[in-house]
């Protein structure tokens, strides 16, 4: 994870009272799958990185199909 991700998980510990750590880390888990999996990233074509994950190993799957 980049640092700039640690700096927003930070913050939203910060900004949520938890009862316990089990709690901090499930809102850390969600947070994290939102991230990674729906909010759109400008340095991978506005794209979430799960969908450009899955995009380049569709394309490099391609690749070795058709040398």
């Amino acid at each position: 994870m980049f640092n700039m991700d640690r700096i927003s998980e930070t913050e939203l510990i910060n900004e949520h009272l938890c009862d316990s750590l089990r709690d901090a880390r499930n809102l850390v888990a969600a947070w994290r799958h939102d991230f990674n999996h729906h909010r759109p990233h400008s340095s991978l074509a506005g794209l979430p990185p799960w969908e450009y994950a899955n995009r380049s190993k569709e394309a490099q799957n391609l690749n070795r199909a058709n040398p």
